[in-house]
C-alpha cells in the first residue's frame, strides 16, 4: 500500500527517506502532513525548543533483573524501578 519516498529537507536541502513503515505509522496516528525535515534537522530543532538541555537521568537498580539502570527521575526507595526492557515487557 505504502511506498518509500525521497523528500528534500526544507531545513538543510539534504534528501531523506520517508519509508512505507513511517507512511503506516503517521497513517494510524491521523497525521496528513508528510515530515518536513530530516532526522537529524527534526532532533536539533527539538533540542533547541527544550533550551538545549537535556534530561537528567540518574543511575538505579533494576527491581526484576537487577541491572543497572538510567532513569529521568531520582528513584526514592519506596517504589520499585524497572531498567527499559523490564518496563516495556510490562
Amino acid at each position: 500500500m505504502y511506498q518509500d519516498k525521497t523528500i528534500t529537507c526544507k531545513d538543510c536541502g539534504c534528501e531523506f527517506t520517508f519509508s512505507a513503515n513511517e507512511q503506516e505509522f503517521y497513517a494510524e496516528k491521523g497525521f496528513t502532513n508528510e515530515p518536513q525535515r530530516c532526522k537529524p534537522c527534526r532532533d536539533a530543532r527539538k533540542g533547541a525548543r527544550e533550551g538545549g538541555s537535556r534530561r537528567e537521568m540518574f543511575p538505579a537498580i533494576c527491581s526484576e533483573c537487577g541491572k543497572e539502570a538510567r532513569v529521568p527521575f531520582q528513584p526514592s526507595g519506596d517504589r520499585p524501578v524497572y531498567c527499559s526492557e523490564c518496563f516495556s515487557r510490562r
